[in-house]
């Protein structure tokens, strides 16, 4: 049985052996000749996302405040590093300056340029409030260049509602009925049960978890004048999904291998994570047991099979190098998602989170014997 500290030690070093090599390459200004080309046919976009999403993932822990030791330097070390690698992807003279639009039919820099937006929502105090003016200007024109792309009619219209949200925090033009349009469009699309399909089709995948639960939720937390009769639902919405993903995680640590982007790892339980660093998890899930079961999960992928390669870049696939479950939109920077489980990372040791004895999750009790309530769906 692993200490309480141990656990949130495996946690924090479990994510900066993802989260460095890009973050120390970028802020050198060496991340585009060190990057591996795994897809030539999307690799130009590999260094908006993975910084994109690394940031996404590791920002409420740049942004939490009161921690000591060597947590607080290595902290400390992280944010400078995040300031010169943004300065870095934002300058035209800096050799690893990152595409935000190009062609007509290249659309991927929106979504990453939203990744990195979310970031920026999720650290405003760290990573907004701390930037230097310069890198201020440069991120708002790269993300002005964003708004030449069309969204898909999906889940891509919170990327463009995101980047509108990142250039307000900015002090940039942004569009708040382009905000509030798309915010709408994609509450439209809900299912039922806190799920909402991805457009106006219904898919088994990820996504709600990837993407849109917790762009909506970080979106309408911006901008509580809008719609903010919904927001209560909206988080509902998020607490139900979140106890369904809970009850996805088998007593060994393993879960569902379903729909795509199954190489983004465990960013499938980003939902799962944001709802305990909000203490939004609903009541049947106490935060102890939310903690051991992704300690489950985390450490059946890192230590299962391999996932990085000899120079610690991670390598397509889900448990080691499984290069066939890549769609040919996944390149060496799009697994960097993953690094949004470690979201609980923005609450303190003291917090129940981490604090609490260790709870078997909802499987474990449910194979061991134990009588619990059944489950039920919610109606709105």
């Amino acid at each position: 049985m692993w200490m309480k500290t141990e656990v949130r030690s495996y946690w924090l070093n479990s994510m900066l052996k993802i989260a460095l090599p890009v973050l120390e390459n970028l802020a050198n200004d060496n991340l585009k000749e060190r990057l591996p080309n795994t897809n030539p046919s999307c690799h130009k976009n590999a260094l908006l996302e993975a910084f994109g999403r690394t940031a996404y993932g590791i920002s409420p822990w740049l942004e939490l405040e009161g921690l000591t030791g060597e947590e607080k330097k290595m902290q400390e070390s992280c944010r400078k590093l995040f300031h010169k690698a943004l300065a870095n992807a934002t300058d035209p003279k800096a050799k690893d300056y990152m595409i935000f639009g190009g062609d007509e039919d290249e659309r991927q820099p929106l979504v990453d340029a939203a990744f990195l937006c979310s970031a920026l929502v999720r650290a405003q105090n760290s990573l907004v409030n701390n930037m230097d003016g310069k890198t201020k200007e440069q991120l708002i024109r790269c993300l002005m260049i964003t708004r030449r792309i069309r969204p898909l009619d999906n889940n891509w219209v919170l990327f463009s509602a995101m980047v509108e949200t990142g250039l307000s925090l900015l002090g940039g033009d942004y569009d708040k009925n382009r905000i509030r349009n798309y915010v709408c469009k994609m509450l439209g699309w809900y299912k039922g049960d806190g799920l909402y399909g991805d457009g106006e089709i219904f898919h088994f995948d990820y996504y709600n978890s990837f993407v849109i639960q917790p762009m909506l939720l970080d979106i309408m937390n911006c901008f509580k004048d809008m719609e903010q009769e919904m927001l209560p639902v909206v988080l509902q919405r998020s607490k139900r999904y979140a106890a369904i993903l809970e009850r996805m995680i088998s007593p060994e640590g393993t879960y569902p291998i379903v729909g795509r982007s199954v190489c983004y790892r465990f960013g499938a339980f980003q939902t799962l994570s944001q709802m305990a660093l909000y203490h939004s998890l609903p009541e049947e899930l106490t935060p102890a047991q939310v903690r051991c079961a992704l300690t489950a999960v985390i450490k059946r992928i890192m230590e299962g099979p391999c996932i990085f390669d000899e120079n610690g870049w991670l390598i397509t696939g889900f448990c080691g190098y499984q290069p066939d479950l890549g769609e040919r939109y996944i390149n060496t920077g799009s697994l960097y998602l993953c690094t949004t489980v470690f979201l609980a990372l923005g609450l303190l040791q003291e917090d129940p989170f981490w604090s609490d004895e260790a709870q078997p999750w909802t499987s474990q009790k449910l194979y061991s014997g134990q009588n619990m309530a059944a489950d039920k769906a919610i109606k709105l």
